[in-house]
């Protein structure tokens, strides 16, 4: 396994601790996003979420779900495009 990988926990409603590897943070129009895999994910099963990044009351980085499918889409395309790229 890389050591190089961005890890962010975050905690689901019973309060376990869940391990995402950030694949890419991503300016999509006006919002900013990140791409989450989970850490133990098998790579058959690829099954990556899409957050928005907002900031608190604080200024701190939060990640909240994208209710809205249209703007799922435009990041999820916007990724897709990038992915491509790299691979070239």
């Amino acid at each position: 396994m890389e050591d190089d990988k961005d890890i962010v926990v975050l905690y689901d409603e019973e309060d376990n601790e869940c391990r995402f590897e950030v694949l890419a943070v991503l300016d999509v129009d006006d919002g900013r996003y990140a791409i989450l895999m989970p850490e133990n994910e098998d790579e058959e099963e690829e099954e990556a979420y899409v957050l928005r990044i907002e900031q608190d009351e604080n200024g701190e980085d939060i990640l909240v779900g994208i209710d809205d499918d249209e703007e799922l889409d435009t990041v999820v395309e916007a990724y897709e495009e990038l992915a491509r790229q790299q691979d070239n």
